[in-house]
């Protein structure tokens, strides 16, 4: 499958001091991960996007606006220190270099453990938390095979599949993506395989330490995990899971998205069924993900291994926010429940991108629409 790599428009930061700043930033109210990049790019630096958010919240109608304080920045790298992890930015060299490549790319990662399995070629592998002794067998399998074979096997910590992923690859080199903060252990009974990963793995979150995963979590972390792979395999899936969510978000970022084929009368297996159905790879066995991957897009693997060091950063626009306020209505009337690419919304109301761009972050900002992933846009 054939992607655009997406260039970040910012450097990392380099000091100790700076990276507190980023961080600061995007724990600040209503400061999601696209509203960080666009205020980045227009500020050009997270100290002036600092300075300037009061002010901009202010247009947008958020009376008494205060970003984060710094005493929670404080405690929070004190946390991450006596954790033993370390926060990594977008551009840093050691952060996953497909990761970077997709388009709500985490700003800030918290990662504990051996980051040179980043180095590696990485494939997902998610399924049903209420998994079958056969699901379960297979995706042991398809983990250990592809382990031996030089991947680092990533997902999600889950219990079901994404638990017997992880065991599997233990030996190999597991990346386990964490819904709440880096150290918090959820669920509770992952306890042990959790320590495992972290000495011979590694463990990554983009929530603040000691955050306690709630459900808007999840969709969050699952976009990481497709993220940071060549591939989406699909072990077993309803057909409304989670599994399914990260399977559209491989197919958002253009990764290659391939399913266990089950018996139609299971219900587990309905989802990896109608993957296939629409056209995802089958798979039965570590050989065939090989297979599908050695025939991916040139484009696609050429991408994946472009440094993030190389990545070409785009200059940042000085632009104000004042005398948008008169398209918040056409904006609004615009959108609905259903999302909507933010490109088709700027071709359909005919003023300037940029224009629409601003407008679109201060309503952000004050919590009346939604960004997704895909560059999609909606109503709260």
């Amino acid at each position: 499958m054939d992607f655009i790599p997406s260039h970040h428009p910012l450097t990392p930061p380099h000091s100790a001091e700076d990276r507190a700043v980023w961080l600061r930033l995007l724990r600040s109210r209503r400061v999601g991960v696209s509203t960080f990049f666009r205020l980045m790019n227009d500020h050009g630096s997270a100290t002036a996007a600092l300075t300037a958010l009061p002010e901009i919240a202010h247009e947008a109608g958020v009376r008494d606006y205060k970003t984060c304080p710094q005493s929670v920045i404080d405690e929070e790298l004190r946390a991450g220190h006596e954790a033993g992890a370390r926060l990594l930015a977008v551009g840093d060299p050691q952060y996953p270099n497909a990761l970077a490549l997709i388009p709500d790319a985490p700003p800030l990662l918290w990662v504990k453990g051996d980051m040179s399995l980043f180095e590696r070629p990485m494939v997902a592998l998610v399924g049903a938390r209420n998994a079958s002794s056969l699901g379960l067998r297979m995706a042991r399998a398809l983990s250990r095979d592809l382990g031996a074979e030089g991947f680092g096997i990533v997902s999600g910590m889950a219990r079901g599949i994404d638990a017997a992923v992880h065991d599997a690859a233990i030996e190999t080199g597991t990346i386990a993506v964490l819904g709440g903060g880096l150290d918090v252990i959820y669920p509770a009974e992952n306890k042990n395989l959790y320590h495992k990963i972290a000495e011979t793995g590694v463990i990554v979150s983009e929530q603040p330490m000691g955050m306690k995963p709630f459900a808007r979590h999840f969709p969050m972390r699952n976009r990481i995990v497709s993220g940071m792979a060549l591939a989406t395999i699909v072990v077993e899936a309803a057909a409304k899971s989670g599994s399914l969510l990260t399977a559209g978000n491989a197919m958002e970022q253009g990764r290659e998205v391939m399913a266990v084929p089950g018996h139609p009368f299971d219900g587990r297996s309905s989802g990896c069924n109608n993957l296939l159905r629409d056209g995802a790879s089958l798979i039965r066995g570590s050989r065939d993900v090989i297979d599908v991957l050695a025939n991916a897009s040139p484009l696609a693997i050429t991408a994946m291994e472009t440094p993030v060091e190389a990545l070409v950063p785009v200059e940042p626009q000085t632009r104000t926010f004042n005398d948008h306020t008169a398209l918040h209505g056409e904006i609004l009337s615009r959108l609905g429940g259903a999302a909507v690419p933010e490109d088709q919304l700027i071709r359909d109301i005919g003023v300037r991108a940029e224009q629409v761009s601003s407008e679109i972050m201060s309503l952000e900002l004050d919590g009346r629409i939604m960004r997704k992933a895909g560059g999609l846009l909606s109503r709260v």
